[in-house]
């Protein structure tokens, strides 16, 4: 069961100075699909921890790497991928090639303690991390209600 969704990607320059814009657009985005003020900071916290420990840890001082963040726009959702390998990847196929986190997994961005993965985990509703030529963080955040009528659904069947 395949649902349909918009599709928007950006790719930035791993420098911190452009983390902002993409906060600016994660807003308009979650805005526009009806998130509320307080679910829309907690996207732009998350997304900004994950974009942060890309640009700070993904590539070395002579490296000009960059960081892709791609929004998938779904009616009940919003998924968040912040990828640091630089490279366009396929949504779908990320998103199906993830598992969950585990909070045993030594995934290298948490060498700086880990706060930035905390808040994350505790901002979005869903994370999922894959480490291979780069780390791809994968968030989801349900429009408010959806998450609920979910899980009623699936323990009805």
């Amino acid at each position: 069961m395949s649902q349909t969704y918009e599709y928007i990607e950006m790719k930035i320059p791993a420098k911190p100075d452009f983390i902002g814009v993409i906060r600016l657009t994660l807003s308009g985005i979650a805005s526009r699909m009806g998130f509320s003020y307080d679910e829309i900071e907690d996207l732009k916290i998350a997304t900004s921890e994950a974009c942060t420990n890309a640009v700070q840890h993904a590539y070395k001082e002579m490296d000009k790497g960059e960081v892709i963040i791609g929004f998938g726009l779904y009616e009940d959702r919003l998924e968040v991928m912040v990828s640091d390998n630089g490279k366009s990847c396929n949504f779908d196929e990320v998103r199906q090639g993830i598992g969950p986190y585990e909070k045993g997994n030594n995934v290298e961005f948490l060498r700086e303690g880990g706060l930035g993965l905390y808040l994350i985990e505790t901002l979005m509703d869903e994370v999922k991390i894959h480490q291979h030529e780069g780390v791809t963080v994968f968030m989801t955040k349900f429009l408010e209600g959806e998450q609920v009528e979910m899980d009623a659904k699936t323990l009805s069947t």
